[in-house]
């Protein structure tokens, strides 16, 4: 992401804040189509909307969970009022864009994408129906959007990544490990959330006087090798909100736990799994911000192209105190006092 990038996205967080396809509930029944860039949808008493996710991940699922929730809350059900058509395209970008084609011939009060790629196969086919995204690193960069705060057409969402994020944890591995000076990842560069978060953690460590030592692959099967690449070439380990390397994130805890490696990631469920530290949020919440905007599309009628696209704003410090013993970090005062919320944020 280039600097222009990223102050936008910085600024929207002042402001407000991916044959067979898939699985699911590929049901017909409901009615009635909405249009591009309103929803006839509102004051409907049933409502369809259609679920393309990329992958089977934790985060993923939250989301679609949160989602799901807000839209409980404002009396939207599945199996009493909502119809749901959902998706799993299993990491397969033929799959991927089959469902968005299939979506497409469909009529949906709404489509939300979960993820990048869904995201924009999704944007390209579907045009007779309000879209929303979700766990989307850079509308910008995806071209999802070419306005933030107006993003216009038939589509909205929110990303799921606040640079601000990443350069705090970047620094708090310059502030905190001091023998640190080659810090490897493992990357899919087909990913262009991937390399968009990749790009800033890599400026951000420069700025500290530290490298990013890349580790690339093309697929899940590739992530263990990588990761045994980078031992004795790094000093920690970082990985980005990247589908391919997220599926295979066991193999990176075990490297990094038999080599005694810092590992450090983008997101709070590889955390609990067993890297050391990220600077996160939940995707339940990530998920119910975009179900309250479908609810504003919905029930409200608001056009889907005047809702602004968000970015996470309830940022803190997640650290496993049970992975840094493995890893052979010894978890210092000054690092807890990072963590604000210290009852869940500290996980044993």
């Amino acid at each position: 992401m280039n600097l222009k990038k990223s102050a936008i996205l910085a600024m929207t967080t002042a402001a407000l804040i991916f044959g067979v396809v898939g699985c699911g509930n590929n049901n017909t029944a409901g009615t009635a189509n909405s249009g591009g860039n309103s929803s006839s949808a509102a004051g409907k008493d049933s409502y369809k909307i259609a679920i393309s996710q990329y992958v089977e991940h934790p985060s993923l699922d939250a989301t679609r969970e949160g989602f799901l929730a807000a839209l409980k809350d404002a009396g939207i059900v599945e199996k009493e009022n909502l119809t749901l058509d959902y998706n799993n395209a299993q990491a397969d970008s033929a799959n991927n864009m089959s469902i968005a084609q299939k979506i497409a011939g469909g009529k949906y009060d709404l489509v939300l994408a979960i993820a990048t790629p869904p995201a924009i196969a999704v944007a390209g086919q579907v045009k007779d129906s309000p879209i929303l995204f979700a766990a989307v690193t850079d509308p910008l960069d995806a071209k999802l959007v070419s306005d933030l705060e107006h993003p216009g057409g038939n589509i909205s969402g929110a990303s799921d990544t606040n640079p601000e994020a990443i350069k705090k944890l970047m620094n708090f591995i310059a502030d905190h490990f001091g023998d640190v000076k080659d810090v490897g990842i493992v990357l899919n560069e087909g990913e262009p959330n991937a390399v968009v978060m990749s790009k800033i953690a890599e400026e951000a460590l420069k700025e500290r006087g530290i490298s990013l030592v890349k580790a690339t692959v093309t697929n899940t099967s590739e992530v263990k090798q990588a990761a045994e690449s980078l031992v004795g070439r790094v000093d920690a380990i970082y990985i980005t909100l990247d589908n391919t390397v997220v599926e295979a994130v066991n193999t990176i805890i075990q490297t990094a736990n038999e080599h005694d490696i810092p590992f450090f990631s983008a997101d709070r469920d590889t955390v609990e799994k067993g890297a050391f530290a990220t600077v996160g949020f939940k995707y339940y919440d990530h998920g119910y911000q975009v179900g309250q905007m479908a609810v504003e599309v919905l029930k409200n009628g608001k056009n889907v192209g005047d809702l602004q696209v968000t970015v996470p704003d309830k940022l803190d410090f997640i650290l496993n105190l049970s992975a840094a013993a493995e890893q052979g970090i010894e978890v210092t005062d000054a690092m807890k006092e990072q963590v604000l919320d210290k009852e869940n944020n500290l996980i044993e």
